[in-house]
């Protein structure tokens, strides 16, 4: 997968690229797909960028991103290509930076690359099955590995910027977590794991779709942590349906289960 794990990387930057673009020219050029989701001239732009890119160079693999009509093309393709061209929309209208470019590959349902670049601080994060997670920062490169943390008092969550949730607080209050940091992005929330800033990241709506969290699953898991939906089951993409109805956790994997526990029991008594 090396070849697709440098055509993500690039490809993820050449976007970062397109939508700074937009990002320091005055005006966000904002639309609605609903009420409360917006889309920015950026994001279709880096989408058409990105898809038409990944056409020319892998014209046999299947497509899922998220500013595109999707089809039912992809579902005979093996190899399916997921892309959230600007995850953090609302965090780029805010103009605070935290926003990402997604590009992950599945093969029969399971996330083998992955890139997730973050343009206004030009860190890359990327991963591929079996060969560990890395992350490019100022010039360098190092292999990066989730946290050795088993205590949740001693524990860090990784919260929404713009999402705010009861739910959510009342698992940390059971779980006894003291700490937590806000981020904008589902990719940089895992960056921040596998950096070891914090230990998990939990999502109890329905509302993400897999463009959400390809590429950081295999990021989290090259990275030696666990990326699951809310029983604990991983993530199959390249589903008909590509919303995740079940949530998702992502953690450094040393509690899992037990975060998984408190999280049904918090859920069934709201």
């Amino acid at each position: 997968m090396e070849t697709e794990l440098q055509t993500a990387c690039r490809l993820a930057r050449e976007a970062g690229r397109l939508i700074l673009k937009f990002y320091y020219t005055p005006g966000n050029h904002i639309e609605w797909k609903t009420p409360t989701e917006p889309v920015t001239y950026a994001d279709k732009a880096a989408n058409r960028f990105i898809v038409d890119s990944l056409r020319r160079e892998f014209p046999d693999d299947g497509i899922l991103a998220e500013e595109s009509l999707d089809t039912d093309r992809r579902l005979s393709c093996d190899r399916v290509w997921v892309i959230d061209p600007l995850d953090g929309t609302k965090e780029y209208i805010k103009h605070n930076g935290e926003f990402s470019v997604m590009i992950g590959l599945a093969v029969n349902g399971v996330p083998v690359v992955g890139a997730v670049y973050q343009p206004t601080t030009d860190v890359l994060y990327y991963a591929s099955q079996g060969h560990g997670a890395f992350v490019e920062r100022d010039g360098e490169t190092r292999r990066v590995t989730v946290s050795e943390t088993t205590s949740p008092s001693e524990m860090c969550l990784v919260v929404s910027r713009s999402h705010k949730d009861a739910v959510v607080e009342e698992i940390r209050n059971q779980l006894g977590i003291q700490r937590e940091i806000e981020s904008g992005s589902v990719g940089l929330k895992v960056g921040r794991i596998v950096e070891r800033d914090c230990d998990l990241y939990i999502h109890v709506s329905n509302k993400t779709r897999q463009w959400d969290a390809c590429a950081p699953d295999i990021i989290l898991r090259e990275a030696g942590g666990v990326f699951s939906d809310l029983s604990g089951n991983p993530i199959i993409y390249n589903c008909p349906d590509s919303r995740n109805w079940n949530g998702l956790l992502a953690s450094n994997g040393k509690i899992h289960r037990q975060i998984i526990d408190v999280t049904k029991s918090v859920i069934a008594s709201t």
